[in-house]
């Protein structure tokens, strides 16, 4: 398929999949026709026999969030929020969350509203030195959506997700490794090629056993600890059944690399 919102790349070598939100004159701002194109590119990648999944954006800046020209400020035509957001924000976070393959967003500079809740939205963020979050919406009356209020409190605490919220304010990089918000902050240059490196490592080892890890310390952030114990011994009766799980008990055996393939 022939994109012209996104780039989708693919290196076959290293089973890792790049996708590229690509309006760098719009700050990667969103738009109905991104939105599309992320969904089809989306299908695209789950079905490429890809391992691990890069989120970026091109030019100066990861997302800034909602590209308000593509909505409808007519009297009486207004668009419709609530409309927008369940047919385009909240399936592409589901999607996101539930993906079947580790996602990591690389944030490039600004990654505002929309944008910064997207990246959250990934399993890890790795940002450049000069990247900045911002949770913009209350400047323009609005509240946190894509996810935003479930994923500032839990990764940063109560606290400094209403600082965050209600102010508006720009959280620096550096800061936002401190707080929790993200996993590793490198130099600019050298984004994508940690990105890279880290989704090369997650794409060689067992899938499954990836997947299964994020939903089950999702859920633990509500189960009680008997529901957690029988979740994690149901997980294990079903991956010690995996290819994988052979694989790696034999490659220990033999004291050799392991050779995952993902199922």
């Amino acid at each position: 398929m022939t994109y012209e919102a996104i780039r989708l790349e693919f290196d076959t070598s290293s089973h890792v999949a790049t996708l590229t939100l690509n309006r760098p004159d719009k700050l990667n701002s969103f738009t109905r026709k991104m939105h599309r194109e992320l969904g089809a590119a989306l299908d695209e990648v789950k079905a490429s026999g890809a391992r691990a999944l890069i989120l970026t954006g091109a030019g100066r800046g990861f997302c800034a969030g909602q590209d308000l020209a593509d909505l409808d400020f007519t009297p009486g035509a207004m668009t419709d929020l609530g409309g927008l957001i369940d047919e385009y924000f909240n399936p592409l976070i589901r999607r996101l969350q539930d993906f079947p393959m580790p996602v990591i967003a690389a944030v490039n500079g600004t990654a505002a509203g929309a944008g910064a809740n997207l990246a959250m939205a990934c399993d890890l963020v790795i940002a450049a030195r000069s990247a900045s979050f911002i949770q913009a919406f209350v400047k323009i009356g609005l509240v946190p959506d894509s996810g935003g209020t479930w994923f500032l409190p839990r990764r940063v605490g109560m606290a400094r997700a209403l600082g965050l919220a209600l102010t508006g304010d720009k959280l620096g990089a550096e800061k936002a490794e401190s707080w929790g918000l993200v996993w590793q902050v490198v130099d600019d240059a050298e984004l994508l090629a940690a990105a890279t490196k880290l989704a090369t490592q997650f794409a060689q080892m067992p899938t499954r056993a990836i997947v299964e890890t994020r939903l089950a310390l999702r859920a633990g952030a509500t189960n009680t600890l008997d529901q957690q114990l029988d979740l994690e011994r149901d997980r294990q009766r079903e991956l010690g059944a995996s290819h994988d799980y052979a694989e790696g008990v034999q490659a220990f055996i033999e004291k050799r690399a392991p050779r995952f393939e993902g199922r």
